[in-house]
């Protein structure tokens, strides 16, 4: 696979094809849990690892597996991937573990993973599917702290509470006061809120795409005006 191709796999993983912004897929834990960055961060972080893994296991026994058992066995590669993250999270980040609860195994219903190990990971060789996982999870995580710093800086005021739920007592000192004496917006850390805050950034990314379509189109059009 050439260096272009690889290029393309990271910018739709980031941008083109964000499972998030442009799927629309994995809203329910996407709008859930982050609403803070940390929370935000730490299912993405989960959510990325089951994404790698899992899309290196099924490119791994793509020419042995039949079509038709194709998707049982992808899901059942996908839970014991996520079990293995939850097990290690609760034994780890327990704190974390408990905030983020029931979205943790719910990872396994992420249509996003399925879809890339069906699309993907099944039709191409292991370093393509090990960077489609990474960048696919890479882009689903920037929108998760993205979305989840929106609504602590709205809803408390803050930035990196509770950082030390996953760097340790020291990141204690991580958390960044944006308001002093702030006494919250309720709406932001609700699940409302996180429509909104989604809705907003997805029509910011639009305008960000129309306006470099725009560009494109201009900059094409003026060799033909010079030639003319």
């Amino acid at each position: 696979m050439s260096d272009t191709q690889y290029s393309k796999i990271i910018s739709d993983g980031l941008w083109t094809n964000n499972a998030a912004f442009v799927q629309l897929l994995g809203l329910c834990p996407l709008l859930a849990v982050s609403n803070t960055v940390i929370n935000g961060l730490g299912l993405g972080l989960a959510t990325t690892l089951t994404l790698v893994a899992s899309n290196i296991m099924v490119s791994m026994i793509r020419h042995w597996v039949r079509p038709e058992i194709r998707i049982p066995v992808f899901v059942l590669i996908i839970a014991s991937t996520v079990t293995i993250i939850e097990l290690t999270m609760n034994a780890w980040f327990h704190e974390l573990y408990l905030i983020l609860g029931i979205f943790i195994p719910l990872i396994v219903t992420n249509c996003s993973i399925i879809a890339r190990a069906e699309a993907f990971a099944s039709k191409n060789t292991i370093p393509a599917a090990l960077v489609d996982g990474l960048f696919m999870g890479l882009g689903f995580t920037a929108v998760l702290v993205l979305l989840g710093a929106m609504r602590e800086a709205i809803g408390f005021g803050t930035l990196f509470q509770q950082a030390h739920l996953m760097f340790g007592e020291a990141a204690r000192e991580m958390t960044i006061t944006l308001f002093e004496n702030y006494r919250g917006y309720l709406l932001a850390i609700l699940p409302p809120g996180a429509f909104i805050g989604l809705g907003l950034l997805i029509a910011v990314k639009n305008i960000i795409d129309k306006k470099q379509a725009s560009r494109e189109k201009s900059l094409a059009a003026e060799p033909v005006k010079a030639t003319s």
